[in-house]
């Protein structure tokens, strides 16, 4: 005889069959978060709220991650690029104090700078100005503070983009991938139109990455434009990907969408030409012409007739694959693999997901490949161009981490991967991680050591502390092989001039702001006509003074170079005690002499280490010259004489 069924038991079996349906639907949306991103309604005010991932961190912690990692860098980083210095600190430190080296590119014949990015700088650091205590030393690291912070701002609104449209742990990887990268320690507050076009991508990115509340095109069109116009124009071209998603959007969409969709472009296009037209109207005060100096670049690099950036040197196809190894290695190789790893899951995956759930996720990833793909090709490189691209390579390789966690953690005992212990792939990614921590600290230590003496030398300028500084007002700092070394004139107490002498570079050396008062009109030296300076970096002889003129100089002592380091255009200054004498040395990093491994990362130098991979050094000196006639002074080629 059959059992009764009782109404409790009726409930306990609906239970249990709901239980198990709803495990079902878990697995089934545990399949479909492998693929990264998936298409939801183009309306997106109509999107669910995904539930709180155990992966995600609420974004004021990550903000506090990403400006903590920034002011590091905003502290400690050197200077990487003379251009830094030259076409960005100087023009900023003459709007602030009256004077400062200038190069061609700011002369208003060729006008391909923009004034407008230099304000804001500027403006910053006069805000340091009217504080407590403030000094030209002040100045500088408070500008970088504020890039610091507004770096710090722009990734955390790119992580929260991450985090709502691809998914938490993608998020939380990137933030990994940028904070511990020595390529953020250089970038992210570096006063250089690519790290500002860096921030604005981000925001732009995240822009279009966001459906949340609605497409928000026009924001991203405009992000991507500030981008452009103050920064890099080259930049602006990141947002195609986002911009053909879009297009493809509308072709499978109805006509209300295609209207909306061409407002939305409309608007964009419109907030570009107002970021166009204030950026005119900027450099038109400064450089008293019409000039549009977006434009102006684009002709330059890629239209010159004088050849252009190539002048200042080429490099081979392979730069950008070494340097960004360098500056994110696992990260960077994890970048290149997100494009095949994202195939090979839409190929073997068993789900039910069609070919549009992964366009978005293609949009995301091919960015990174553009921009490194569009630079290779160039043959003038340098490893700031590279910087606006930066978060999409860490986009890239968070996308290939969450791919591979995915699949490491698949519980199908029938594969291979099934087959490993879960603690043995745990492991293995840990070890990576850790492998790439180490390498990362080791890299951004070893690059502060090296190279951060010139940020060092100068301290003895500023006297004691209580105002009187160690030089007189209107003494000369001179720099002959080591003037691209120089930081900037922030670095120098009031009225110090930077001087150059002459070395074996046959290029073209900065010139100075005009200080002329012409009775009308700000900042004179940005419109009034200028001598010397050319786009052929054509060297002017116009640059050099004599050593005679120099109260001070600064210059670097090899000695296990020997006499090959020397020459006549280039005596060892420090080794000249007749007229010399030596202020301040920190030593700097005989890269010619120091192994490839001990120049790359930071090397303990102890006992265990080989002496084949320990690092060899120089000094970077600040010399005062000695009291002496004018009679009394020898030329530089007597120097080798004697």
């Amino acid at each position: 005889m059959a059992p009764k069924t009782t109404t409790k038991d009726k409930e306990k079996s609906e239970k249990v069959s709901s239980s198990k349906s709803s495990s079902r639907r878990e697995r089934e949306r545990d399949r479909d978060r492998a693929t990264p991103a998936a298409y939801e309604h183009p309306d997106a005010s109509h999107a669910k709220k995904k539930r709180p991932s155990a992966y995600s961190i609420k974004p004021i912690s990550a903000f506090y991650l990403f400006f903590s990692a920034s002011m590091i860098a905003a502290l400690f980083a050197p200077i990487q690029d003379c251009d830094e210095t030259f076409n960005y600190w100087e023009p900023a430190h003459y709007l602030s104090h009256g004077y400062g080296l200038q190069t061609w590119e700011y002369s208003p014949d060729y006008a391909i700078r923009s004034w407008l990015y230099i304000a804001l700088h500027a403006v910053v650091g006069n805000v340091r100005r009217i504080l407590p205590q403030s000094t030209k030393v002040s100045e500088f690291y408070f500008i970088r503070y504020g890039l610091a912070l507004l770096c710090a701002i722009c990734q955390t609104i790119l992580y929260q983009g991450i985090s709502l449209a691809l998914n938490a742990r993608i998020g939380v990887v990137f933030l990994v991938a940028t904070i511990l990268s020595p390529g953020n320690f250089h970038a992210s507050a570096a006063f250089l139109p690519s790290s500002f076009a860096m921030y604005m991508g981000m925001l732009g990115a995240a822009s279009f990455m966001n459906w949340r509340g609605g497409l928000k095109t026009w924001q991203g069109i405009t992000w991507f434009a500030v981008a452009g116009v103050l920064g890099w124009p080259f930049a602006a071209a990141l947002s195609a990907p986002y911009l053909l998603e879009e297009l493809i959007l509308v072709l499978f969409s109805d006509r209300t969408s295609f209207i909306e969709a061409l407002i939305r472009l409309i608007r964009g296009v419109i907030a570009g030409l107002l970021v166009l037209f204030s950026d005119f109207l900027i450099n038109l005060f400064f450089y008293k012409k019409s000039v549009v100096v977006s434009w102006n670049i684009v002709k330059y690099n890629i239209f010159s007739k004088t050849g252009g950036p190539d002048l200042y040197g080429t490099e081979p196809w392979t730069f950008y694959f070494k340097n960004l190894a360098l500056n994110f290695n696992v990260w960077f190789i994890l970048a290149l693999l997100a494009l095949p790893l994202f195939i090979l899951q839409k190929t073997f995956s068993r789900t039910s997901q069609n070919l549009s759930s992964g366009l978005r996720t293609v949009v995301f990833v091919t960015p990174f490949y553009m921009w490194l793909g569009i630079f290779t090709a160039q043959p003038h490189k340098e490893e700031r161009f590279m910087y606006p691209a930066y978060p999409f390579l860490a986009i890239n390789a968070a996308i290939s981490v969450h791919i591979i966690l995915y699949t490491l953690g698949s519980p199908n005992a029938t594969t291979l991967i099934g087959k490993i212990s879960g603690r043995l792939k745990l492991l293995v990614v840990a070890l990576v991680l850790l492998l790439s921590v180490n390498i990362s600290i080791a890299r951004i230590y070893g690059i502060y050591s090296a190279y951060s003496a010139p940020l060092k030398i100068y301290t003895p300028l500023w006297g004691d502390g209580s105002g009187n500084t160690f030089g007189a007002e209107e003494d000369n700092i001179c720099f002959g092989k080591e003037w691209y070394r120089f930081p900037t004139s922030y670095f120098l107490p009031r009225n110090m001039h930077a001087k150059f002498l002459r070395s074996e570079f046959r290029g073209l050396l900065p010139g100075e702001f005009s200080e002329a008062g012409t009775g009308f009109g700000f900042w004179s030296g940005t419109w009034l006509p200028t001598k010397g300076l050319n786009d052929r970096n054509e060297e002017d002889a116009g640059k050099y003074v004599e050593p005679r003129m120099c109260s001070f100089l600064v210059d670097t002592q090899y000695p296990l170079r020997g006499k090959k380091s020397v020459s006549r255009r280039e005596p060892d200054y420090i080794a000249d005690k007749n007229h010399w004498e030596v202020v301040k040395c920190v030593e700097f990093l005989d890269a010619a002499n120091t192994h490839l491994l001990a120049r790359t990362l930071w090397i303990p130098e102890i006992d265990a280490v080989p002496e084949k991979y320990r690092r060899k050094w120089g000094r970077h000196c600040l010399l005062q010259r000695k009291k002496r006639s004018a009679s009394m002074w020898m030329s530089p080629g007597q120097m080798m004489m004697g």
